[in-house]
């Protein structure tokens, strides 16, 4: 079997001292940005792991990062945020922490007090004020608060980004469809609000640009029978009418709604739905949806308790989590 590579290995691949390789992996030292990026490229292309306790000894690092969730947190966001720090020389711990925000906050105080890690990632609520301490601090352990989900673990921040819908009016209203209808999510979630008030928003500024017109909201649920409802909540003449469901569980309401009048998919209507349910490429019509990027949502977040650590700039939005994937359902 192969020896695993060392840092020495990496040093020689990348061209550069391995003093450089330490303090790219630590984020020390004075590396230019392109050359720790370099070197973290070369790092993880030979399959090069650090040896966290022998760092630990030589810096008194401890190379472990610690990521708060909750109890219902998708393993999808965890993956992603693990990546971004297995790639950046460090280990997490996940630490599911229930209860008040209060509580949650006391926790993850304890967490930084230990000195166990090197920061801590958050992606439920914590009262963020009562937790900041500067990543240059040699006293505190940087906190990262990242607003990801809410107390009920729903979707916030840029999971709820309801940008898609724009689109969605947009494009379907320059393919000639100018009745539109949105069948709406619970209200309880920023993203079923969200994607309300973007449909609301979109179709009133097309109203005078494209002459789109809304035959109303409908549902408030995220259920089939929330969208089959809608259908037949629709006056006869609705057609043609374009459907923008809340996700893809309300979607397969409305085309079931709309096969009991016998209405036809996509020519007496089209539908569009969200979240890239596996099921949706299989349905008849295929159901055009939102795919979403959970693992880059938490690599996304991780990179911002990184740069911390590195104080380095912030990394920006990062890359979009949101994608469309056009189907059947609505002309292809």
């Amino acid at each position: 079997m192969p020896k695993p590579p060392t840092s020495h290995d990496v040093a020689r691949a990348a061209g550069v001292s391995q003093a450089a390789v330490s303090y790219a992996l630590t984020g020390r030292g004075t590396l230019s940005a392109a050359t720790r990026e370099h070197v973290l490229r070369v790092a993880e292309s030979m399959g090069y792991r650090p040896n966290l306790a022998a760092r630990s000894m030589r810096t008194r690092r401890s190379g472990r990062l610690a990521v708060v969730t909750g109890a219902t947190l998708s393993s999808k966001v965890l993956t992603g945020a693990a990546e971004v720090a297995e790639a950046a020389g460090y280990a997490t711990e996940t630490h599911a922490i229930d209860g008040t925000v209060e509580h949650r906050t006391a926790r993850v105080r304890d967490l930084a007090a230990s000195r166990q890690y090197e920061g801590i990632l958050t992606l439920v609520p914590v009262l963020s004020d009562e937790l900041d301490t500067p990543a240059s601090s040699e006293d505190g352990t940087p906190v990262v608060a990242e607003a990801t989900f809410d107390e009920q673990m729903r979707s916030l921040g840029t999971l709820a980004d309801a940008r898609p819908i724009e689109e969605f009016v947009a494009t379907l209203a320059a393919r000639g469809w100018h009745r539109f209808v949105h069948v709406a999510g619970s209200s309880q979630y920023a993203s079923g609000r969200a994607r309300r008030d973007a449909y609301i928003a979109t179709v009133e500024r097309l109203a005078t640009e494209s002459g789109v017109t809304s035959l109303g909201v409908f549902g408030g649920a995220w259920t089939g029978e929330a969208g089959r409802s809608a259908m037949h909540d629709l006056p006869d003449d609705a057609p043609p009418v374009a459907v923008i469901a809340g996700n893809d569980v309300v979607a397969a309401g409305v085309l079931r709604g709309a096969a009991e009048r016998g209405w036809t998919v996509p020519d007496d209507l089209v539908v569009t739905g969200w979240d890239d349910a596996e099921i949706g490429a299989f349905m008849s019509p295929s159901l055009t949806t939102v795919a979403v990027d959970f693992p880059e949502a938490g690599r996304n977040a991780m990179r911002r308790l990184i740069t911390r650590l590195r104080g380095e700039a912030g990394p920006g939005t990062g890359a979009p989590i949101h994608r469309i994937v056009w189907r059947e359902s609505t002309g292809g």
